[in-house]
């Protein structure tokens, strides 16, 4: 799978939608998902990400090592190296596709580095 690198705008801001939750590698839930090159456990975290006239809810997934403490809904942050791998497959005869967002950490920022990132 081809991972590109999301090039952001710098009027590019980011928002805590939902707490991180642990990601699952099968359907039953019982494998929690790691990175492959660290074992770290991977979580998944909505964010919602604004840039100019558009706002939209967004799934990263980022390893548990890289999420800071403090993370609540409401608080401006920025996923770091964060990449986007087109996918889709084919399930009972019926074609889903999508965009997975991966990034290497999330960055809390203060009120003064968020104004300087606006």
């Amino acid at each position: 799978m081809a991972r590109i690198r999301v090039g952001l705008l710098p009027s590019a801001s980011f928002m805590v939608g939902t707490l991180p939750v642990p990601k699952y590698s099968d359907a039953e839930k019982t494998q929690f998902a790691t990175d492959r090159e660290t074992g770290a456990k991977l979580m998944t975290i909505t964010l919602f990400f604004m840039e100019e006239d558009r706002a939209e809810a967004l799934k990263i997934t980022v390893p548990e090592t890289g999420l800071p403490n403090g993370l609540k809904p409401g608080l401006p942050v920025m996923p770091v190296e964060l990449f986007a791998t087109p996918w889709a497959r084919i399930f009972n005869g019926s074609l889903s596709d999508g965009i997975a967002y991966r990034a290497d950490r999330i960055d809390l920022l203060t009120p003064a580095t968020a104004a300087e990132a606006a």
